[in-house]
């Protein structure tokens, strides 16, 4: 299967179980790989036979920084969700968000969450 890959997207939420979280807000970055048969795209070069980056951002972003969620597998499961309700060609998705600065003691770059679905 062939693979978009959005890397690191960074946005600012307000997810989290504790009130200053979504007070207070976060920092939050976002990979995503779409798998779907991209041989069409490749060969008539027409956007229409793939799925728009930008579209793949946007509602990346809408998710991330909407309605606060408790956790980041909830988060992570909207996004897919929204994936597979905007893009027909898509058959699957990996969707990982990362959680630089969650409210946890010690030393660490980040916590993550990393889902796979697939369409049904």
């Amino acid at each position: 299967m062939d693979k978009i890959y959005v890397n690191q997207m960074e946005f600012y939420g307000y997810h989290g179980l504790y009130p200053e979280e979504n007070k207070l807000g976060q920092r939050y970055k976002v990979d995503v790989v779409l798998n779907l048969d991209l041989k069409q795209a490749g060969k008539s070069d027409h956007m229409d036979d793939s799925i728009d980056y930008g579209k793949i951002y946007h509602i990346t972003k809408d998710v991330v920084e909407g309605k606060a969620k408790h956790l980041v597998e909830a988060v992570a499961e909207e996004i897919a969700y929204q994936f597979f309700a905007s893009f027909e060609k898509l058959n699957s998705c990996t969707v990982k968000v990362y959680k630089p600065d969650p409210p946890i003691p010690g030393h660490y770059q980040s916590v993550a969450v990393e889902i796979f679905r697939e369409r049904s």
